[in-house]
């Protein structure tokens, strides 16, 4: 079993380092939650009372931030941590980022001697507490098999994606790729429903057809279909409107960096800022349907 240090208990780390604790790893936390430290401590992690002191003597840091900002602050720098661990730590990154950022703290790793993986996660706060996330990992061969060996404990599905920063990327190629599906997916249940069709019935004719998709089969956003999706539980996330615009926004970012018009990604975007500009933010992001109700019935 390994030592670990974790920062950040949000709606996903939190999950994350409980699967931790669970597995039998020696694990502390920091997070400026005092309720979330809480929750750990009472689940069997040690508290720290900084990030610092949260990654002595350990083998493995993990981090779940917010935004590329919070991750550059946290390890850059004279007072990062970069500047106080060594070449016997593996840093996993699990926050969903910049690509640029994600790739300026590899950088630095590297020049430190220090093992660093950009592992965003696909799968929501459902598969961060069942421990079956996918992660998507940027960095070199060798950082990937160490890494290998903690993240089997948080998830199912570990890709080695490429260099440092092509977890990002492939994070951000994947949540504007279901955004778009989610999108047609709720149009053609929409546009079903309006012409007489049971959308449970029209579900399972698509699902047994060329229009099967994540969205349809996992996550279906009509309610009623599915018992266990947030569209059956008035849209309670689930992933929220919120996440799905930071996402797209940096999906947005990957594109004009590679000069790639990408005008469905661009209309899905679109489309989730509205719904979020209307208040929508805190619900699940299968709640597009809602909006495209709403926009017809105006």
């Amino acid at each position: 079993m390994a030592d670990v240090g974790f920062i950040g208990l949000g709606n996903m780390g939190g999950p994350m380092a409980i699967n931790l604790v669970e597995a039998e790893h020696s694990v502390t936390v920091f997070d400026l939650s005092q309720v979330a430290c809480q929750q750990l401590r009472e689940r069997g992690a040690s508290v720290a009372s900084s990030a610092a002191e949260a990654v002595v003597g350990v083998d493995y840091v993990i981090s779940m931030l917010p935004a590329g900002k919070h991750v550059a602050d946290i390890y850059l720098g004279d007072a990062g941590l970069l500047s106080k661990l060594d070449g016997s730590v593996t840093i996993l990154d699990c926050s969903t980022i910049d690509a640029a950022t994600a790739r300026r703290v590899g950088e630095a790793a590297v020049k430190s001697g220090i093992g660093f993986m950009d592992a965003p996660v696909s799968g929501g706060v459902a598969a961060a507490t069942a421990g079956t996330l996918a992660f998507m990992c940027g960095g070199d061969a060798a950082t990937f098999e160490k890494a290998r060996v903690i993240l089997k404990d948080l998830g199912k599905n570990i890709f080695h994606a490429g260099p440092a920063g092509a977890g990002q990327v492939a994070k951000g190629c994947n949540n504007m790729l279901l955004a778009i599906h989610m999108i047609g997916t709720s149009e053609a249940l929409e546009m079903g429903a309006r012409n007489g069709l049971d959308p449970k019935v029209l579900s399972e004719i698509m699902l047994a057809s060329s229009g099967r998709n994540w969205s349809l089969e996992v996550y279906n956003p009509y309610p009623g279909i599915m018992d266990d999706t947030p569209a059956s539980k008035d849209y309670q996330p689930g992933f929220m409107v919120d996440l799905m615009v930071k996402d797209l926004g940096l999906a947005m970012e990957i594109a004009q960096q590679c000069d790639i018009d990408n005008a469905m990604g661009q209309l899905a975007a679109a489309l989730y800022r509205q719904h979020q500009q209307s208040g929508n933010g805190k619900r699940d992001f299968s709640s597009i349907l809602q909006k495209l109700q709403n926009d017809s019935s105006a």
